[in-house]
């Protein structure tokens, strides 16, 4: 859904975050890497694949999907 100044519409979850990252780009975002969705953690500052545990960061408001600048994290134990 677009609001009058074509903005996207966000749901509240990104909007929580303190980040705003439109809901359908983050529904549409995969790694380059192995293609798996990606999900926003480290308080919507970074995307992560639970595939192949790369971190992608978000810098001024733009997710940075290129592998070299992706960080590689362990599996959280539960």
């Amino acid at each position: 859904m677009r609001g009058a100044h074509g903005q996207g519409h966000l749901n509240a979850e990104c909007y929580s975050s303190g980040v705003p990252i439109d809901a359908e780009l983050l529904e549409i975002l995969a790694c380059p890497n192995c293609k798996t969705p990606v999900k926003l953690v480290k308080n919507g500052t970074a995307l992560k694949c639970d595939t192949c545990h790369r971190v992608y960061p978000i810098k001024d408001d733009i997710p940075v999907m290129l592998i070299d600048e992706a960080t590689i994290e362990p599996e959280a134990v539960s």
